[in-house]
C-alpha cells in the first residue's frame, strides 16, 4: 500500500554525526523545513544502517513511517540520496511492515532485563570457554546442549545482517519465520540452525554459567552474565519502513540470495 500524498505534509529529519549526513540534513531542512518528530507525518533518516536501526528504536511505538536516505557506510536499509523530489518519492514509496523481537534476560543476580531488537538477539561467550547452551522452543527441549561461541535469533529484516555472516538462512521479509543460527558451533558439529514460526518462543538456558559466562545482546543493548533468555517476536508493535519502488526490502533480500 502506498502512503497518500497528504500524509507527508510535514517531515522530520534525523541524521548521524558524519559530515556527509550533517551536510545533507542542513540542505534538506533548508528546502523542506523540519518538523518536530512528534508532530511530523514521516521521519526521514540520513546515514547508514546503524542510524536507521537507532531511528527505528527511537520511534518504535510512534507508528510513524520511516524513510532512510543513504549517507553512511552500509545502506542495506536505506534509499539512494537525492535533494530533489523528496515529497514525490515519499508519496510513491512502498511500505514494509516489520516487527521487533523482545528479549527477556535473567542475569546471574536474578535480575530481569527486557530489550527489543530489530535485527537479532545474540548470545556470545564472555570468556575463552565455549558456551554450553540448552535450547527450548515453546517450552519443549529441542537441543539439550549446544557447544559454540554462541547462538542468535534473527528476524527477516535482520536475516541478511549478522545472521548471514554466520551462515544463517536468508528469510523473505514477509515470511512468518525466525532464523535460529549457531555461532561457530563445535557440537553438534553438523547443526546449522533452524527456521521457526515467528510466533515461537525461544528459550536459551546457559549451562555452567559461572565457569562459562555468556552475554546476551538485543541489537545494541547488552546484558552480561545471563543464565536464561526468552526471545519472541512482538506482533503488537509494527514498524513502517518506506522504500522507493523497485528497491524495497523484499527485493533487496531476494537479490541477496543470488549474490548481488
Amino acid at each position: 500500500m502506498n502512503p497518500k500524498a497528504a500524509a507527508f505534509s510535514s517531515i522530520a529529519f534525523v541524521a548521524s554525526q558524519t559530515p556527509e549526513s550533517r551536510a545533507a540534513y542542513a540542505q534538506l531542512e533548508a528546502r523542506y523545513g523540519n518538523a518536530r518528530p512528534e508532530d511530523a507525518d514521516v521521519i526521514v533518516a540520513l546515514g547508514g544502517d546503524g542510524l536507521m536501526l537507532q531511528t527505528l528504536h527511537t520511534f518504535m511505538k510512534s507508528g510513524k513511517p520511516i524513510y532512510g536516505m543513504h549517507r553512511g557506510t552500509v545502506g542495506f536499509l536505506m534509499n539512494e540520496f537525492s535533494l530533489d523530489g523528496l515529497v514525490e518519492r515519499l508519496t510513491a514509496a512502498h511500505r514494509t511492515v516489520i516487527h521487533p523481537l523482545t528479549m527477556q534476560a535473567r542475569d546471574s543476580q536474578g535480575r530481569i532485563h527486557e530489550h527489543r531488537a530489530i535485527n537479532e538477539v545474540s548470545l556470545f561467550r564472555q570468556s575463552a570457554q565455549a558456551a554450553h547452551l540448552r535450547i527450548l522452543i515453546d517450552g519443549q527441549e529441542r537441543l539439550s546442549e549446544l557447544v559454540a561461541d554462541g547462538v542468535l535469533v534473527a528476524t527477516p529484516a535482520g536475516s541478511t545482517a549478522y545472521n548471514l555472516s554466520v551462515q544463517g538462512a536468508i528469510i523473505p521479509i514477509n515470511a512468518p519465520l525466525l532464523a535460529l543460527t549457531p555461532i561457530s558451533p563445535f557440537r553438534p558439529r553438523r547443526w546449522r540452525g533452524a527456521l521457526l514460526p515467528d510466533k515461537a518462543k525461544v528459550t536459551i538456558e546457559v549451562e555452567d554459567a559461572d565457569k562459562r559466562p555468556v552475554a546476551a545482546v538485543a541489537d545494541h543493548d547488552e546484558v552480561r552474565s545471563v543464565t536464561h533468555v526468552d526471545i519472541a517476536m512482538d506482533h503488537s508493535i509494527s514498524l513502517n519502513m518506506l522504500f522507493d519502488p523497485g528497491h524495497n526490502l523484499d527485493e533487496r533480500i531476494l537479490r541477496e540470495q543470488f549474490g548481488f
